[in-house]
């Protein structure tokens, strides 16, 4: 099966084919950094990173562009969202955007998020912005009022045509400023003025000012990535209106297309609202982990295909990370079991072997068809519901079949889900090692002293709790309970 992806252009799935053989280029929109990154921002750039990885599983060499947005986006209210954080720290702006900058690269690697091939800032990349104001200038798409300069929406007929949104419903003034500088009120800004107290401002051909929010990322995408390139991500409620405007004025700068396939992923909704910052109801990274480890958290992310809306609830949470735990259950197991196998191939279980193939191919099926994460985890644990099975029996399991299966985890729950670590220590999935060892000694002596109902209550309780206690002659052993 070949990958097939959801062009949000087009409005179908297509077989997805480079426009270099063997080579791919993909744009994703970045954070503006003027707080720390909430539960959306990790929904995001959890879904794009599966896409990456993905991507080169299937071996192609990909050069992954995310900006940094460090100036001009700008709050419906025409605030600068960093000139906001910056009065509410009394920083200077390229202050608050270092320190925020690092903690959402530090909270990114938390997530297993690999890092961009480039992460280009747009305050470092003004020059590019300017001529490409300057070539729309040129060519008449694009006009100048008091020093700032707006893109002529008349001027470029398929303004639009990603969001299905015409620009007759946009002249009625739907979500979109009054500014009497423009000539139609879907013009939107490329380059804006600004005054003597505006701390982030740049000269330019048409004085002080300062580029506009879309700007950045055509500018630095094509610099990067060449035009056409080949994938453009980013979240559902950037379509409108930031991508169509990038698509206006890249393709009207350059005169062919931007972009050749658009993917979206689908918001983070929190009691039937989406998270937002400007709704107040969102919920940092760093407040989730007080609660729940990283990694549980990019587990719940991948539950839901990266197109569709994800529910954030405790519940889901909890129920993650007990899934993840599972997991890590058997892993655990089969490692275990390694260390203490020495066996060869003779006994090696063919069948399973085969049964093996079979589970790898569903999740890569499931990966092919536009990375449907959720039906892929659902591969995955068939996969360790078959395994428990064999750890479960009787039978004499060979070193060959237990590498199979660990190099299988290794490569599906590590290589393209990121859930899965190299090394997995008891306790990792939120339990700790010690305190359950206190536990099981206590029980011990419970039990010496024929206190047989404390002793199973606490056998009991720990099974609650995932811990599975297996007695044996020279002692308790416990695991995960993979059930």
């Amino acid at each position: 099966m070949t990958l097939k992806v959801y062009n949000s252009l087009t409005r179908q799935e297509e077989e997805f084919v480079p426009l270099h053989e063997g080579r791919v280029g993909i744009y994703v929109c970045g954070p503006t950094v003027y707080e720390d990154a909430h539960l959306g921002h990790g929904k995001t750039y959890v879904n794009f990173d599966i896409i990456v990885r993905y991507l080169r599983y299937l071996g192609y060499k990909v050069r992954y562009v995310q900006n940094i947005t460090d100036v001009g986006h700008l709050l419906d209210s025409g605030e600068d969202r960093i000139l906001k954080g910056v009065a509410r720290e009394r920083v200077e702006p390229m202050e608050l955007v270092e320190t925020y900058t690092r903690r959402y690269f530090e909270d990114m690697d938390a997530l297993n998020v690999l890092r961009p091939d480039i992460s280009p800032r747009a305050s470092g990349h003004i020059p590019e912005q300017i001529e490409l104001v300057k070539t729309l200038v040129e060519k008449g798409y694009a006009y100048e009022v008091n020093g700032s300069v707006y893109f002529d929406v008349a001027k470029w007929p398929e303004y639009g045509k990603l969001s299905g949104r015409r620009v007759e419903e946009l002249m009625e003034g739907a979500r979109v400023e009054v500014n009497p500088e423009k000539r139609h009120p879907a013009d939107f800004a490329l380059w804006r003025r600004a005054e003597p107290e505006h701390i982030m401002r740049w000269l330019s051909l048409w004085g002080w000012g300062f580029p506009g929010w879309h700007a950045e990322c055509s500018a630095m995408s094509t610099k990067y990535l060449g035009q056409p390139f080949d994938i453009h991500g980013g979240g559902m409620e950037n379509k409108f209106p930031h991508h169509d405007c990038e698509i206006a004025q890249s393709e009207a700068a350059a005169g062919v297309p931007f972009c050749r396939y658009w993917l979206h992923n689908g918001m983070l909704m929190i009691k039937g609202e989406e998270m937002h910052k400007s709704l107040g109801n969102f919920v940092t990274l760093r407040e989730a982990w007080e609660r729940y480890s990283p990694l549980a958290i990019r587990f719940f992310i991948l539950g839901g295909h990266y197109r569709s809306p994800l529910d954030f609830s405790e519940t889901a949470l909890q129920a993650a990370g007990k899934g993840l735990e599972r997991l890590y259950g058997t892993v655990q197991a089969v490692r275990e079991r390694l260390l203490s196998t020495d066996s060869g191939t003779d006994l090696t279980d063919r069948s399973f072997m085969a049964k093996l193939a079979e589970h790898k191919a569903r999740f890569l099926e499931a990966m092919d068809d536009d990375f449907n994460t959720a039906t892929a985890i659902g591969a995955l644990f068939d996969l360790n519901r078959e395994v428990n099975t064999l750890l479960d029996s009787e039978e004499e399991i060979s070193r060959e079949t237990l590498v199979a299966i660990n190099d299988l985890y290794r490569e599906l729950g590590g290589d393209i889900l990121g859930v899965i670590p190299e090394e997995i220590a008891k306790g990792a999935a939120g339990l700790e090692e010690p305190l359950i060892e206190l536990l099981i000694e206590t029980r011990e002596k419970l039990r010496e002293a024929r206190k047989w109902d404390l002793a199973d209550e606490i056998r009991a309780r720990m099974a609650e709790l995932g811990i599975a206690l297996e007695d044996r002659p020279e002692g308790a052993r416990w695991r995960i309970s993979r059930q």
